[in-house]
């Protein structure tokens, strides 16, 4: 049994798509095929938060409870800095987007066509 627990502990987990992967548009107007850009969108995939010249691993997931919410530690690198913070993601009520919540500041992203 412990050689078991020893060998699972080796292999690679896998990869699996998130509640709330998908690319998203930063404004309106936003460019979709520009990820990452200004002007552009914003994409989630696979736990990891691409966002305007930062990147953050999303970890230590925790429901909130009584919402459809999911509030993560966001490891996050970019622009030779590298930090930690708390941010709690939920789908809009009012569209196939999404709601993100950092400290202090809320922002409403719209899902974009095909994503």
């Amino acid at each position: 049994m412990m050689r078991l627990a020893a060998v699972l502990a080796l292999v690679p987990t896998l990869a699996a798509a998130g509640p709330y992967d998908g690319v998203y548009r930063q404004a309106a107007n936003a460019d979709c095929a520009n990820v990452g850009q200004d002007g552009g969108s914003l994409k989630i995939e696979e736990g990891i938060f691409y966002g305007v010249e930062l990147e953050c691993r999303m970890t230590r997931p925790v429901d909130v409870v009584n919402m459809d919410a999911t509030l993560y530690t966001m490891q996050c690198t970019g622009e030779d800095q590298i930090w930690s913070e708390r941010a709690m993601l939920m789908d809009s009520a009012e569209d196939d987007g999404i709601i993100m919540v950092w400290n202090g500041y809320a922002f409403a992203y719209e899902r974009c066509e095909g994503s």
